[in-house]
């Protein structure tokens, strides 16, 4: 049964709950601006939790010069890593030379204009290493000898998102999780837009402007608000496999390969390693996105060149595939195509505004977001100033250095429960951490048990607070404990979210 309602008249409708959906309605919200966000699935469901987890310029980007990409991202890490300290993280990466590709001296040159654009303050530049000698070439075949080292950021890309929604929220944003735009019309000089929720609940908003950031789906959305549709994107899959720990040490290496394509072997949650990515291009529905057969051997060829033990598909653990909606700017190989973003609009303060946003990358994000905030401001008028250069998000008010100190408070407020399971929600929540354990004394206060510390109180939290309901939300999204939790925990999981009433996050 339909129940059609009106909501209240607005300022912007975003439609997309990725990084830059979500980036976007945080930045408006606190100008003053009143929001409305609407994601169709789960906040990062697709692309951006399907990433390589990088805050980084891009090393391999100089070679097609994109300067301007490369230094505004460089220019990034620090600032997101100071917005950000519980999910952003320095690391170190270590680049082998490979005498059948790049020569030494171009990588040398190339990591010192790296660093000259980077604009770094905390982050240690480029040194060259002795791979006989150095830990980092321990791992590796004999034959790489020399490498180099630089330093770039690593983030968990899902939580990134959830934060910049609750700040967003925060700051009298209006989310919408599990819930589709049907169709969008101009009306009384700004839009009236149909949405629908899971349960069929039908409304209609009224909007000044509509912010179109779905992602891979931006042009089946531009297609509902009565345009003609269009291929502006260019969809290429990248895909990633999680194996057990390979190495000990806590650096990363990035690989070159023979088709000019490099992969990263990245320390992930622990106990495992993160490798990836591919890049081809994708027809059909970017939801169906998986990795193949060929995808997955290519990524343990890629590796096994370099480590001493070869990497086989056996050894994988996990694996996801995601689809980067690339401006189309028709590069030859998907690898080449630009990882930019570009900013349409069209309309005006009195017939309807549209912003379109296609590309970017998790690194960029609050730099889109500011840019798509000076096309809006420049159709509906200025609000406040730009302000997230500066602010934290939510759980990240300590020093990026900080976060030993952190979790000693933490443990000292909390001395009966695991470091093990403090050290994690400290990770995950930073200084929001006695939010989710309030008085709790004991781990039997955080009620039942799901295996891997996860908690029915914590649970609760990320229900009631980052919009999540379904066991994949949970377990690969706000945490990625589905890399440690039993068939039998998850079902447990999913046995108590069906007891749940179904919740707006306050």
């Amino acid at each position: 049964m339909t129940d059609a309602t009106t909501i209240a008249p607005i300022d912007l409708l975003v439609i997309g709950g990725g990084v830059n959906g979500t980036g976007i309605a945080r930045d408006a919200a606190g100008r003053g601006f009143s929001v409305t966000l609407v994601e169709m699935n789960d906040l990062a469901s697709g692309t951006s939790s399907a990433a390589t987890k990088l805050v980084h310029g891009g090393l391999r980007y100089l070679e097609h010069y994109a300067f301007r990409l490369v230094s505004e991202a460089l220019g990034e890490r620090e600032v997101l890593w100071a917005s950000a300290p519980h999910i952003v993280w320095p690391l170190r990466f270590v680049l082998p030379h490979h005498d059948g590709l790049r020569p030494a001296w171009v990588l040398r040159t190339g990591l010192g204009l790296y660093d000259l654009l980077g604009g770094r303050k905390r982050l240690p530049g480029t040194r060259s290493l002795d791979l006989s000698r150095d830990v980092a070439g321990g791992p590796l075949k004999p034959d790489y000898r020399k490498g180099f080292e630089y330093s770039d950021c690593w983030v968990d890309d899902a939580r990134l998102v959830v934060f910049n929604a609750r700040d967003a929220a925060d700051r009298g944003a209006t989310i919408l999780t599990r819930t589709r735009l049907v169709s969008a019309a101009r009306e009384d000089g700004g839009w009236r837009a149909t949405i629908t929720d899971a349960s069929g609940t039908t409304r209609d908003i009224h909007a000044r402007m509509l912010v179109n950031a779905a992602g891979p789906w931006v042009d089946e959305v531009f297609g509902r608000t009565g345009h003609n549709g269009r291929a502006h994107l260019r969809l290429v899959k990248g895909s990633h496999i999680v194996t057990r720990k390979l190495f000990d040490h806590d650096r990363c290496y990035i690989f070159q390969n023979g088709d000019g394509r490099i992969v990263f072997a990245i320390p992930y949650e622990q106990d495992f390693t993160l490798i990836g990515t591919t890049d081809e291009d994708f027809t059909g529905d970017p939801k169906t996105a998986s990795i193949s057969e060929a995808e997955t051997n290519y990524l343990c060829a890629a590796v096994s060149d370099y480590f001493a033990r070869p990497v086989t598909p056996a050894d994988v653990v996990w694996s996801f595939s995601g689809v980067r909606p690339l401006f189309d700017d028709h590069k030859s190989a998907a690898k080449d195509a630009t990882r930019d973003y570009v900013l349409e609009t069209e309309g005006s303060a009195s017939a309807g505004a549209l912003l379109n946003v296609y590309g970017g990358k998790l690194t960029t994000y609050r730099r889109l977001s500011e840019e798509a905030l000076e096309r809006i401001e420049a159709i509906l008028g200025p609000r406040g100033p730009a302000w997230t250069k500066d602010a934290h998000l939510p759980g990240g008010d300590f020093s990026p250095k900080g976060f030993a100190a952190l979790t000693d408070r933490l443990c000292a407020k909390y001395p009966r429960l695991p470091r093990a399971l403090i050290t994690r929600l400290a990770r995950q929540h930073g200084t929001l951490v006695p939010a989710i354990l309030g008085d709790a004394v004991s781990e039997a206060d955080l009620g039942e048990s799901f295996g891997a510390g996860l908690s029915a109180r914590e649970v609760d939290y990320l229900c009631q607070h980052e919009w999540a309901v379904t066991v994949d939300d949970i377990v690969w999204r706000r945490t990625k404990l589905g890399l440690r939790l039993s068939p039998e925990a998850l079902g447990r999981l999913s046995a108590y979210l069906e007891t749940k009433p179904a919740e707006i996050p306050s």
